[in-house]
């Protein structure tokens, strides 16, 4: 298994403190399944969608979106990282509730290019409606 995480010092987006959390690295070795497969392993998920409906998040193997929790000594942060064939980067947050914005955001710019998403989008991701700002939970129900 090819070694994609490391722990670095990193700040929060949202309250800007210094933390040291998992950053997943750049991997372009295999495919984005192997990618996925590998991080699962670390304690991430890979939500394939987004918003009350379920609407998709990303496309698979290309573009993956992946979140986890990291416990650190002040509490948890809440990490989301991009996969975009092969391409990675992983921002955190002391906020599940900002996380869940830069996700929504991510899913946003996705639906509007691809055509994936919900009909009527707003103009602007902050201006994306409740339902659309959270994970899908519809196989949990």
């Amino acid at each position: 298994m090819a070694f994609i995480e490391e722990t670095r010092h990193v700040t929060t987006l949202d309250t800007r403190e210094p933390v040291t959390a998992p950053v997943l690295l750049d991997y372009h070795m295999n495919g984005g399944y192997d990618w996925m497969d590998e991080i699962t392993d670390r304690g991430w998920a890979t939500p394939g969608m987004w918003g009350a409906e379920g609407w998709d998040l990303g496309q698979w193997p290309y573009v993956i979106v992946a979140t986890r929790t990291h416990e650190t000594e002040d509490g948890p942060i809440y990490g989301f990282a991009t996969y975009v064939e092969g391409d990675v980067q992983t921002r955190w947050y002391r906020q599940q509730p900002r996380c869940w914005e830069a996700i929504s955001a991510e899913a946003f710019s996705w639906w509007q290019m691809n055509g994936h998403g919900p009909t009527h989008l707003p103009e602007t991701a902050a201006d994306l409606p409740d339902d659309l700002r959270r994970p899908f939970t519809g196989f949990l129900d």
